[in-house]
């Protein structure tokens, strides 16, 4: 039978709409305070938006190599040769992409045949199933659960059975959205040991490098022995200076991995806004000397433990993340059947805005987030104090 013109291609057709339109929607419908969404809602810092004024002024608005904008992926190389502790070729060990989501998509485009596996953790950012899928891969689902101090572990065997000759990516992102997750040096040798026994490529995103908290290092998988070989390392200056808008992400690996990357790449978005990624090349630069990416991470650990205080004190049992700008926290002692109806009733009667972490599920582990919800602190101090000041109200309308 044919296939009407007007339906979607089976690759898409069966996607539902992002969680994020319809939580935005009803946060704005009752005027809630919206910590679901995960972005900055407090100004760029200075020296980051200067350096973009300058590069549209100096006229840097033609298209640039579609590898990269030169004085870009010198600078990252320079910062990467100190993150993996080894030199960096910044024309063929870089590719700089639209977000590091659009890295991760040209990657499995690049890299995935019909019917090749990739192994998800999850609760997973919400693009990696979908960019698996529509470059005809197939996902294998490994959970993350809650422990008792508060943290999230895998199951090593889950781990290793979801491991097959079939497998080709694996997916690590560390620090963890939406957990805040780092993963331990003894996690990344397990993940590094089973990818070496079954060929795989592990595309690391890292985009919450810089924000890890309590004096946590940043441990790299790229960086253990037998993986910068193997390995597909992504960055975002959307993250790490407050500017998502921008849309400026990288991918650091391997000749031959970037290679591929690139291949994919020339043909998606072909290079990325030169005036922004000129300024980004500044803002690598300079970070290091004006001391931000330590004033960065005290920042986000002071608003990260602001909103912990605020919900350990109205019932939840918030789960304290190590890294990146979000909290999950318990929600068992409110009497809901499922994370999505206690998001909704958050939002519409309390006027706090939280996200359903199902969403972020495959359909088999959905009912691991029947009691968690997200929220995120990446916002003003004002914001977040008046969400504390309406989630007071949580124990009066439950």
């Amino acid at each position: 039978m044919t296939r009407p013109s007007t339906q979607p291609a089976e690759r898409v057709a069966h996607f539902p709409p992002t969680v994020f339109a319809e939580f935005t929607a009803l946060a704005i419908e009752h005027k809630a305070v919206n910590l679901g969404q995960g972005f900055p809602n407090f100004p760029a810092p200075d020296f980051v938006k200067e350096a973009a004024r300058r590069a549209i002024a100096e006229d840097y608005n033609q298209y640039t190599r579609y590898g990269g904008h030169l004085p870009l992926v010198e600078a990252l190389a320079a910062q990467a040769e100190l993150d993996f502790k080894r030199p960096i070729d910044p024309l063929n060990e870089i590719q700089v992409t639209a977000g590091a989501t659009a890295g991760l998509f040209a990657a499995c485009q690049a890299l995935l045949e019909p019917g090749d596996e990739a192994i998800l953790f999850e609760p997973f950012y919400d693009a990696y199933p979908a960019d698996v899928t529509m470059a005809g891969g197939v996902p294998r689902f490994v959970p993350l659960r809650p422990q008792s101090d508060g943290h999230w572990a895998y199951d090593p065997d889950e781990l290793a059975a979801a491991f097959s000759p079939r497998t080709r990516l694996l997916f690590l992102n560390t620090p963890h959205n939406p957990t805040g997750k780092l993963f331990s040096p003894q996690e990344l040798a397990e993940i590094a040991e089973l990818c070496q026994k079954y060929d795989v490529i592990v595309l690391a995103d890292e985009v919450y490098e810089r924000m890890t908290f309590d004096g946590l290092p940043m441990h790299r998988i790229a960086n253990l022995p037998g993986m910068w070989e193997r390995t597909i390392s992504m960055g975002s200056a959307g993250k790490t200076f407050s500017v998502t808008g921008w849309k400026v992400g990288w991918c650091i690996g391997p000749r031959h991995l970037i290679a591929a990357v690139r291949a994919a790449y020339q043909w998606i978005t072909f290079c990325v806004s030169t005036p922004l990624q000129q300024a980004t090349a500044e803002a690598v630069r300079e970070a290091p000397r004006l001391g931000y990416y330590e004033t960065l991470a005290s920042q986000f650990q002071s608003k990260r433990d602001r909103l912990r205080r605020a919900l350990a004190a109205t019932g939840f049992r918030p789960l304290s993340p190590q890294g990146t700008y979000f909290i999950i926290a318990d929600t068992s002692a409110f009497d809901f059947p499922d994370d999505v109806s206690f998001c909704r009733w958050l939002t519409a009667e309390v006027g706090v805005a939280a996200i359903p972490p199902s969403a972020f599920y495959s359909k088999p582990h959905k009912h691991l987030a029947r009691h968690l919800a997200r929220f995120c602190f990446s916002k003003t101090d004002e914001e977040l104090d008046l969400a504390a000041e309406r989630l007071k109200r949580v124990s009066n309308l439950g």
